[in-house]
């Protein structure tokens, strides 16, 4: 990563787990990078997540995937949910990469836009934008699987400001 990226924290399991949350984010970075290698077992095989616990129908999404032959897109308002861009997942199969920037976590008069991006050569790409309808400062993250992989590892950076 650029010397602006700097690491809070890092979660490699030990066990499956259908959730993974930091929380007691630290609020002197401009933006986050939520960086996700996993594997799911299981279906859906989709990730979805939260911020701050916010489970209320305070999210929208819009995601376009592609594969070299087909592309499709799909949207949601007014979700319970943070979708994370998800193409890169194959069931049972490591391979993931799902890189996902959290703009501006700290400004209280802003709603929140989160840009996930996902590939994997066998599925082909995928960008999902969301935005989270508050004002408040992401002080936790959370992203919720089916389930997650021993081995997968989740990774959080702060970007300092330039």
């Amino acid at each position: 990563m650029p010397k602006t990226y700097e690491p809070i924290s890092s979660q490699t399991l030990a066990s499956t787990q259908t959730t993974i949350t930091f929380s007691s984010i630290p609020q002197t970075y401009t933006d986050l990078v939520l960086v996700i290698q996993a594997q799911v077992n299981g279906s859906p095989i989709n990730t979805d997540g939260n911020i701050n616990g916010d489970t209320g129908a305070n999210y929208s999404f819009t995601t376009l995937v592609g594969n070299g032959s087909a592309a499709s897109s799909f949207a949601g308002t007014n979700a319970s949910i943070l979708r994370y861009a998800t193409a890169g997942y194959t069931d049972n199969t490591f391979g993931h990469n799902s890189i996902n920037h959290f703009f501006n976590y700290t400004n209280t008069s802003k709603y929140k836009t989160v840009l996930c991006r996902a590939n994997n050569a066998a599925n082909g790409s995928s960008i999902t934008t969301n935005v989270w309808r508050s004002t408040a400062a992401i002080t936790s993250i959370s992203i919720i699987g089916n389930p997650f992989a021993i081995g997968s590892t989740f990774v959080l950076y702060g970007i300092k400001a330039a």
